[in-house]
């Protein structure tokens, strides 16, 4: 089994319990769509959210998102929920409260089990992980690393900063979620969320400005909360045309200086070397992974 990492953009949440969010999550143009088993689920509603998943997975999946399940802690819920939500739309499962190595090896048992039921490629279920605890922050790479499963590491700021005893705020996350991007790098996962958060659904031009900020410390994908965060997230996390095209120079331009034993060079006016180049490397290897997937309809 070997770690592919998806090409995701956005991911939109939707209650496994709400037929009408479900009904029409499919239109929102999301790259995945997350089917939440989990706290926007009530106690009384999870099993019949669960018995749901398989018909529900196929509605949003229908437009080409892929589709994310998130389960429940304790271990109880969620080896129901991994059996119930392994099916061939499933694209990957959300850990949360992930708790150590062992934890995540546990369910890759599971799930490897599920898809030899199912008649799935072993492989095809990911995982992403939750961090929101002190100590499996404190393992990230570690929990990263445990499965080739892993495809995406993210850290849940209200629980992370209950169990740390601090505020959940734009400054005192800031640490813990710009050293979450860099245990994921090293590990060659997705780092997922946002440098800040979210002040207000309506303040549009504000969460731009903020999804921006996350893409410089290299956040690459997202979880949107509302269908109308999806197009700025997708806009943001993705390739600008200037971008696109500024690498594609770099890519033409640093193959005729190989060409000629030239390493170091200049473009426009700017010193481009090594690390330049695979920034334009992985730029566009990514955007040919969005132009090789379905495209979900918008609205």
């Amino acid at each position: 089994m070997s770690r592919v990492l998806p090409a995701w953009r956005s991911v939109l949440y939707v209650p496994a319990h709400a037929p009408r969010f479900i009904a029409s999550a499919h239109r929102r143009g999301a790259d995945a769509v997350q089917l939440d088993l989990e706290d926007s689920v009530p106690a009384a509603e999870k099993a019949a959210a669960r018995d749901g998943l398989r018909q529900a997975a196929a509605i949003v999946a229908q437009a080409g998102a892929d589709v994310l399940v998130r389960i429940n802690r304790p271990l109880s819920l969620a080896v129901r929920d991994i059996e119930a939500a392994v099916c061939p739309q499933l694209k990957a499962l959300t850990i949360t409260k992930v708790d150590g190595a062992s934890h995540v090896r546990l369910f890759d048992e599971l799930v490897t089990e599920c898809e030899a039921r199912e008649g799935l490629p072993a492989g095809q279920v990911g995982f992403v992980l939750l961090v929101e605890t002190v100590s499996a922050f404190l393992a990230m790479r570690e929990l990263a690393e445990a499965s080739p499963r892993v495809v995406a590491l993210a850290l849940g700021s209200e629980d992370f900063a209950l169990d740390a005893g601090m505020e959940a705020g734009d400054d005192t996350l800031l640490a813990p979620k710009q050293q979450m991007v860099l245990a994921a790098r090293a590990a060659g996962v997705l780092p997922m969320g946002f440098i800040g958060s979210v002040a207000s659904l309506d303040d549009e031009e504000g969460f731009r400005a903020m999804v921006r900020r996350s893409r410089r410390f290299g956040f690459e994908v997202a979880t949107c909360i509302h269908p109308r965060q999806v197009a700025i997230v997708n806009e943001e996390y993705g390739a600008q045309p200037e971008a696109l095209d500024w690498a594609r120079r770099v890519v033409a331009e640093n193959e005729r200086q190989a060409a000629q034993g030239q390493g170091a060079f200049r473009l426009d006016g700017r010193m481009v070397d090594k690390p330049i180049v695979e920034r334009a490397q992985r730029l566009l290897a990514r955007q040919a992974q969005w132009l090789s997937r379905p495209a979900p309809s918008a609205p």
